[in-house]
């Protein structure tokens, strides 16, 4: 479990960061009344190991937790869940790609597009800055207010999809449960885990995968006679074209690529040192499990049109929770009790993405930074329960184009973060001030950040290949190359406007 070095450092932390001295950081945060019942409650929580730390960066004489192979259980768990299994399944069900192109695809976009989270996840031990915060060394104090929003609804999205895969799976165990009773169920467990923070939550990544792995293999076992390439030809299925192979490897990556903005918050406390190892258990930590789980969906997903009782339970593709009952019939008590501990280990995704979520909304206002990070627990609750329950109703066209809407501007961003720590701050962490981290004179205006990503979408809508919107580009037989180009131009335009930017405002040098 990660720790900060003793509770007396866990309550100064917690005082100190709804105190900020305005005069120093020359910023509008101000501090919470210390006769309030707010400031007492978080006070009392603090005292109980409920985090309390909001999004200040974590001195460096306090990120001293060795606990490094924390690093790959967070997103081992986070990806060792039913909600990667049904992005596997995708391939062959809204893309109508043979399992043999949707692995290939896998393959090759799990290798290179996860490249970039593993790489962020370094800033988070080096920097002790969350994700959204550290943005401010590109972005400024005020442009990061917008990839900050853009993550809010990230976030959101796939809390929502994860509790959507949950409630399926709980109400196919219970002949008395619904998917909006799980959907419920699920919301409030992740609340609970989101709500005791940051050391609660990697204790929990520990545990959380186990159920899934075991239940993946039981499918295998009991399933597995099915996945044969006789059960994977689909008489409707046309031969792949270019333009879905790439727009299925662009749903792919940008799924991928959402991590960028999470992969940083969950080593703030961690010891820095060696960052190739950080890199190498957080790439590996992301890698293996999603390449599992994508290609075990595609498996079943291709061969469950052959299988009358799955193709009966998966519902043209639209209820993954079926499609694993139904595989986990032949087990009987055992596999009902196997989908109910396979839906609780969505928990392990759905905790850090609330968390994430509120360390988000933290940086959008000054007065959100106010506030504790456990109400936004209670917020994501209250906004994701209705939304999830709206949203199953046509699941995979929604999953399908909310990962590629994720991946357009998740491809910008990381592009721009990459862009000012390879060229202009030379891979040296040394050169980032962060003790400015909440100064707008001396962090950088943001302009160059803010139009560069403008400008991407110049590029990337013409590239665009959605059920809503099919771009001009796109329309010539393409696929969906957005997020390719907008990564690309990005890298371009933002490289040459902060050169620009530096030349104008010399004293921004944080």
């Amino acid at each position: 479990m990660s720790s900060t070095p003793n509770e007396k450092d866990v309550e100064s932390l917690s005082l100190d960061d709804v105190k900020v001295d305005v005069a120093r950081q020359e910023s509008p945060v101000t501090s919470i009344d210390e006769k309030s019942k707010l400031y007492r409650l978080t006070r009392f929580l603090g005292r109980y190991g409920v985090e309390t730390h909001g999004i200040a960066p974590i001195p460096e004489e306090e990120r001293v937790d060795t606990k490094r192979f924390q690093l790959f259980m967070i997103w081992f768990s986070s990806n060792m869940n039913l909600t990667n299994l049904t992005s596997g399944a995708a391939g062959p069900v809204a893309f109508r790609l043979s399992f043999r192109d949707s692995a290939i695809v896998f393959l090759v976009a799990d290798v290179l597009s996860l490249l970039i989270p593993a790489t962020f996840g370094i800033f988070g031990p080096q920097l002790g800055t969350r994700s959204m915060v550290q943005a401010r060394f590109s972005w400024g104090y005020y442009g990061a207010i917008l990839p900050s929003i853009f993550n809010v609804a990230s976030m959101m999205g796939y809390l929502i999809l994860g509790v959507m895969v949950g409630g399926q799976l709980l109400a196919g165990a219970s002949g008395h449960l619904s998917s909006t009773d799980g959907i419920v169920i699920l919301t409030m467990l992740s609340f609970v885990v989101t709500f005791c923070g940051y050391k609660f939550i990697h204790w929990f990544a520990c545990l959380a995968w186990i159920p899934s792995l075991l239940g993946m293999f039981v499918m295998l076992g009991v399933g597995g006679k099915h996945l044969h390439p006789s059960n994977y030809a689909m008489d409707d299925t046309p031969p792949a074209t270019a333009a879905a192979v790439l727009s299925f490897a662009a749903t792919v990556g940008a799924a991928n690529l959402a991590w960028c903005t999470m992969t940083p918050d969950y080593g703030v406390y961690h010891d820095a040192r060696s960052s190739p190892m950080i890199f190498a258990r957080t790439y590996f930590g992301l890698f293996i499990p999603s390449l599992m789980t994508h290609l075990l969906g595609a498996a079943f997903a291709s061969a469950a049109s052959s299988v009358p009782a799955w193709a009966a339970a998966y519902e043209g593709g639209n209820n993954t929770g079926g499609l694993v009952a139904a595989i986990l019939e032949p087990v009987h008590g055992f596999g009902k009790f196997l989908l109910v501990t396979m839906a609780l280990s969505i928990v392990g995704a759905c905790g850090p993405i609330m968390y994430s979520f509120g360390m988000s909304l933290m940086n959008v206002h000054p007065v959100f930074a106010k506030i504790p990070r456990y109400i936004f627990a209670m917020v994501a609750t209250a906004i994701g329960i209705p939304l999830a329950i709206y949203a199953e109703r046509n699941f995979y066209s929604s999953l399908v184009t909310f990962l590629d809407i994720i991946g357009y501007w998740t491809g910008s961003f990381s592009a721009i973060i990459l862009m000012e720590h390879v060229v202009f701050r030379r891979l040296e962490f040394t050169r980032y001030k962060v003790e400015e981290w909440n100064n707008p004179r001396k962090l950088p205006p943001g302009l160059a950040a803010v139009l560069a990503f403008a400008l991407s979408f110049a590029l990337i809508v013409p590239c665009m290949d959605q059920s809503f919107f099919v771009g001009p580009l796109a329309k010539k037989g393409t696929g969906d190359l957005g997020i390719m180009v907008g990564f690309a131009l990005t890298c371009i335009t933002y490289t040459a406007l902060r050169a620009v930017e530096k030349w104008l405002f010399p004293s921004h040098d944080a």
